[in-house]
């Protein structure tokens, strides 16, 4: 199944937990990586299926008006009576930020069985889905539902404490095609011993789980792409007017998603992506409403 060609002509599926980031400002900011990537996925044209889970409260109202202003397809997001709309409360410190996730949100109970006629009716180019979603049983459930469409699967590594463990990492990976993770999270999964290099690192997880590509973000220093059998790092500039790095990876997925539907050769991929986290952390959270910054990249992409 991992070998299997990408329909590229098709909308991609993101799957996971939406939420508001609640920043030390007293700012609140839409967020969740799901989310984050099915939103600049949207803002770059792609239409995403976003399948989540919302409380029956103003917040969760508050996420269906926001998609629907954006152009999302809400189809994909049920309603809780008993559990409310995710939060998460952001500290930031010397620039990165930490994350007190709250449990039993609403996107820990995603209900698998009305997805399924949501996915008959919807063909799909890949999946994308965290780590983080899996934390909860009736999820995990719901994700199953979704891994059985037969879809390539883009899983993106958050390691959480205490919110992961190995068996639910493990059989994310083992059915994946991509991976991305953060430089952090590879030293903790990679087999071979912690003393050795990133890229060798990346090269023995790679080979271990059977990925076609892995993803190395590295936050200042750039990123690194393995990717058959070809390896691109790249290094970002400064980042001018920096506000916080919330939500640069999920960006950094985005354009990733974007390049491999598109068929963009992997150098100019890893730099687009780059590219265009360092944007988003030039503004406050993840999801930006500004429709002119995805145009604006569009057209520099495809001239």
């Amino acid at each position: 199944m991992k070998q299997e060609g990408i329909e590229r002509g098709l909308r991609p599926l993101v799957f996971g937990e939406v939420l508001y980031d609640s920043f030390p400002d007293g700012s609140v900011v839409l967020g969740g990586a799901p989310f984050n990537v099915a939103w600049h996925l949207q803002g770059f044209g792609l239409n995403p299926l976003f399948i989540s889970r919302v409380g029956d409260d103003e917040l969760g109202e508050r996420i269906i008006a926001a998609m629907s202003e954006w152009g999302m397809d809400t189809r994909g997001v049920q309603r809780d009576p008993g559990h409310p709309t995710g939060r998460v409360v952001v500290s930031i410190r010397n620039n990165e930020p930490s994350f007190e996730i709250v449990p039993e949100q609403a996107y820990d109970f995603i209900a698998g069985e009305p997805l399924q006629a949501l996915l008959r009716q919807e063909r799909c180019s890949l999946a994308y889905h965290g780590s983080l979603i899996a934390r909860h049983p009736p999820a995990r459930a719901a994700l199953d539902k979704v891994r059985e469409a037969g879809l390539p699967l883009f899983v993106d590594v958050n390691l959480r404490d205490p919110w992961w463990r190995q068996e639910w990492l493990d059989d994310a990976l083992d059915q994946a095609r991509w991976a991305k993770l953060n430089e952090h999270e590879l030293r903790m999964l990679s087999p071979s011993d912690a003393a050795a290099d990133v890229k060798t690192q990346a090269d023995e997880l790679l080979r271990a789980r059977d990925l076609e590509w892995l993803v190395v973000t590295r936050g200042g220093e750039g990123a690194l792409v393995l990717a058959d059998g070809e390896v691109v790092e790249t290094t970002p500039g400064r980042v001018e007017g920096l506000v916080d790095t919330v939500g640069a990876g999920d960006a950094f997925s985005s354009v990733t998603i974007l390049g491999l539907l598109r068929g963009w050769p992997l150098p100019a991929l890893v730099q687009r992506a780059v590219d265009f986290a360092a944007a988003v952390c030039r503004m406050r959270g993840a999801t930006g409403r500004d429709r002119d910054l995805y145009g604006n990249y569009m057209r520099k992409w495809t001239e």
